[in-house]
């Protein structure tokens, strides 16, 4: 594997599931694997679930972890080619790519959208600046259109709880007093086409997401007919594609509830995590035994772990 983007690039999906699981079992079984080699953690955006998670897997196979953080710890990126750089930017992304390439054997990199332009943000210009200048393999730990880490991890987690076969597997849209990217949303629809799950995506009128990630998906506005039956119920807000980056409501009827899951199939609640308590989800549903979003959390080391482990067989 050279690069992790999406889930193109994780290949037989059931297969990286299953190698998930074993990693799980066996943390430290590839400890060697990554000796004497480095991977960069390059963020312009805050986390804490893919940092600490990308860190614990790095080193159960052995890898040093270099961390920075570029809002503060680094000179101010130019990227457009060209430009004549006498204002704000100090250096250019060709020469700090290319100096991660030089310090790291892999680089993982965390970019939000802007949410401004729609056009500028789906050329993922942070991300595809530092494939292309770094020389290195590049994982994506969430960009402006897709979180393929956080997707990977709810895959193997919608795997472990489920009970039967093909579950019903909902996706609401859930309110948020500000605007939040499309990416986890995207990810999670592209990812679970992969997977023999009853897929159904509800929302609001006005917060459609990209067709190339609904394409195939079920899609119901009528809220209480999607939740009906449901075996996962996964609550995420986003803002409105459409009217790019706008909150077009903050419709508190969307909240996931106690009564909600009533009308489930005594459904699992997920979400990717931070979370606002009472405005996506109310506390009863996040402290019973519905929620799993602490072993969905958990889960994100042993993806985490697949994709560098594979990373470093490809380099030996």
């Amino acid at each position: 594997m050279k690069q992790f983007l999406s889930v193109a690039d994780i290949g037989d999906l059931k297969a990286a599931i299953a190698e998930a699981r074993s990693l799980k079992e066996d943390p430290f079984a590839h400890s060697a694997l990554g000796q004497r080699k480095t991977l960069g953690l390059v963020f312009f955006n805050n986390s804490l679930r893919t940092r600490l998670s990308m860190q614990r897997a790095a080193r159960n196979l052995g890898l040093d972890v270099i961390v920075l953080n570029t809002g503060g710890d680094a000179w101010k990126l130019e990227f457009a080619d060209g430009t004549v750089m006498d204002g704000g930017t100090a250096e250019h992304i060709r020469e700090a790519a290319a100096v991660l390439g030089a310090y790291c054997d892999i680089i993982a990199v965390r970019a939000f959208p802007g949410l401004q332009d729609r056009d500028d943000d789906e050329k993922e210009e942070i991300l595809s600046s530092i494939i292309r200048h770094s020389g290195k393999p590049v994982i994506s730990m969430e960009s402006a259109t897709r979180h393929p880490l956080q997707s990977f991890a709810d895959c193997l987690t919608v795997e472990e709880f489920r009970t039967g076969a093909r579950p019903r597997v909902v996706l609401t849209w859930a309110p948020h007093p500000r605007a939040l990217p499309h990416s986890v949303a995207n990810s999670f629809l592209e990812w679970m086409r992969h997977m023999d799950v009853n897929l159904v995506l509800t929302h609001p009128e006005g917060y459609e997401l990209n067709p190339a990630f609904t394409e195939g998906v079920q899609v119901l506005h009528d809220r209480e007919e999607a939740l009906a039956s449901a075996d996962f119920v996964y609550a995420k807000n986003w803002s409105s594609y459409t009217s790019y980056g706008e909150v077009l409501t903050r419709d508190s009827e969307w909240m996931v509830t106690a009564e909600d899951l009533r009308h489930t199939a005594n459904a699992h609640f997920m979400h990717c995590l931070p979370v606002r308590r009472n405005v996506v989800v109310e506390d009863a549903v996040l402290d019973s035994d519905h929620s799993i979003v602490i072993p969905q959390a958990e889960n994100r080391i042993w993806t985490a772990q697949v994709v560098l482990k594979r990373m470093l067989e490809a380099m030996n």
